[in-house]
């Protein structure tokens, strides 16, 4: 089992930055594969961006490349997700997932967070 819990998430103005974090314990390793996925009101879960715990594998949406970065501190188990340029449009719960497979479908993750709110005022 692997346990998953998000921070970070907050109220901001439109090209604010942001930094959310994953902390992860339970069974994981470094070849676990952690991700980034967003969810709005009344749209499908869509990917964000992904990290292997231990390197040779970075991945980001089309639309927040250059604008996002997703890091790792591994020994602290966290994976973090650094915002900027936010826009109203990124406005969605965001969720942490993990597996051992790197992948942005979100059917192909296992393990998942709670989750934590992102809204970006106009």
């Amino acid at each position: 089992q692997v346990q998953l819990v998000e921070s970070g998430g907050g109220l901001v103005p439109a090209g604010n930055s942001l930094t959310l974090s994953c902390a992860a314990s339970g069974r994981i390793s470094i070849n676990t594969a952690m991700a980034w996925f967003r969810q709005a009101p009344g749209k499908e879960r869509e990917f964000v961006a992904a990290i292997i715990r231990g390197g040779g594998g970075i991945d980001y949406a089309d639309s927040v490349k250059g604008r996002f970065t997703i890091s790792r501190d591994n020994t602290k188990n966290t994976v973090y997700l650094q915002m900027s340029s936010l826009k109203p449009e990124d406005t969605a719960l965001y969720f942490c997932a993990a597996d051992w497979k790197f992948s942005p479908r979100p059917d192909e993750y296992h393990y998942w967070g709670q989750g934590t709110q992102v809204t970006v005022s106009s």
